[in-house]
């Protein structure tokens, strides 16, 4: 199952079935489809204190995973962990991506549940590695939801 949490009331030009799907479609590919998640959208404040807590760096960013890995013991299934993205940076960095908000938020989904399962950009290898990855399920996802539309 995957949860979304919003802490904003302006998120209407976004999709949430849209960012589900960003997500299942990358737990697909990698065959992980019975985990839960959770999908916290919200601003750069809450973001920038995340950052600071977790990375030490004090500074607001587009996003951050936390993963959890425990088997939750009122459900029996897996949680993975958490997803959280900073719509205020999605908001500033969409258009230099040429990405519509809801596009950059499911491309961030993309990049934040690949982390969950163990992907990063550490190391060269291992960043092309991630980042071929994600521009496939982004692009593969953008098809279905344009096919879907009309």
């Amino acid at each position: 199952m995957i949860e979304i949490q919003k802490t904003q009331n302006n998120l209407n030009n976004i999709d949430l079935s849209f960012l589900k799907a960003a997500i299942e479609a990358t737990l697909g590919r990698i065959d992980q489809s019975d985990v839960d998640i959770t999908l916290r959208l919200t601003d750069d404040q809450e973001m920038r204190k995340l950052n600071h807590r977790y990375r030490g760096i004090d500074q607001t960013t587009d996003v951050l995973s936390f993963y959890e890995g425990f088997t939750d013991p009122e459900t029996g299934r897996h949680y993975l962990g958490d997803i959280v993205i900073s719509v205020d940076k999605v908001q500033q960095q969409a258009p230099e991506n040429h990405h519509t908000t809801e596009e950059e938020c499911a491309f961030l989904a993309i990049h934040g549940t690949l982390h969950l399962l163990g992907f990063d950009h550490d190391e060269p290898e291992r960043k092309a590695e991630m980042w071929d990855l994600q521009d496939k399920l982004f692009a593969d996802l953008l098809l279905k939801h344009k096919e879907k539309k009309e």
